[in-house]
């Protein structure tokens, strides 16, 4: 775990850097997202390593700080940068917190991972993440998400974009709500990278699958 301080901290930095933000990318989606990544990291066996839960509760903690989904402003990339430097982080650690952060993101995995992104503890912070966008909490999070930018439910005639490049995913195109489900969220249970977090996706993957075909029915009012 890291320094209580260091935590504190990093809590304060999450609490102000987010502010404002939308339900969905708010500071309570980086709590749970902290206590599943430590949570999949003891299942992983690293509970007896505290430099990997140190680096493991930061990254979790400082993930979404700087997300280009609510840049206002080019120069915020570089705030976790210089709060792990002003923390006085190791810099073995900084540079895989880093790595971790710069390319966990579902975009980043369409551009391909990099080999030095393949470590214990940039899979777990990631699978964290991810279980967070998927299940009820998924589902929750993904039409608050559409609400905030206005985006319709759902609309038979717009159809699910295929073979998504990094660039095309990124776009603002006009897309529908439901329609990520399919673009993204369903497709999450098979880029787990933790056998832990494999475990504990089937189960939210299939909640959503259950709510979609309730969706389907009760919009073509066969329910």
């Amino acid at each position: 775990m890291a320094k209580k301080e260091t935590v504190k901290n990093a809590e304060k930095l999450v609490e102000m850097g987010m502010k404002g933000n939308d339900a969905s990318h708010d500071e309570a989606h980086v709590w749970r997202v902290r206590d599943l990544a430590l949570s999949l990291a003891r299942e992983e066996g690293l509970a007896s390593n505290p430099e990997s839960l140190e680096m493991v509760e930061l990254a979790a903690l400082l993930h979404d700080i700087g997300d280009y989904k609510y840049l206002s402003d080019p120069s915020e990339e570089k705030i976790v940068e210089k709060f792990l430097e002003l923390e006085g982080i190791e810099e073995h650690k900084k540079v895989k917190i880093l790595r971790i952060i710069k390319g966990m993101g579902f975009k980043d995995e369409l551009a391909g991972l990099e080999n030095d992104q393949l470590f214990p503890e940039f899979g777990i912070v990631q699978d964290a993440d991810r279980l967070d966008a998927i299940g009820a909490i998924g589902i929750a999070r993904c039409f608050t998400f559409g609400g905030s930018r206005s985006r319709v439910l759902h609309d038979p005639a717009i159809q699910p974009r295929s073979d998504l490049s990094k660039e095309q995913y990124m776009k603002k195109d006009e897309q529908t709500t439901v329609n990520h489900f399919h673009e993204k969220l369903l497709k999450l249970k098979d880029l787990m990278k933790t056998k832990a977090g494999q475990k504990r996706a089937e189960r939210r993957h299939k909640f959503m699958e259950e709510f979609l075909k309730e969706f389907y029915e009760e919009w073509d009012g066969r329910a």
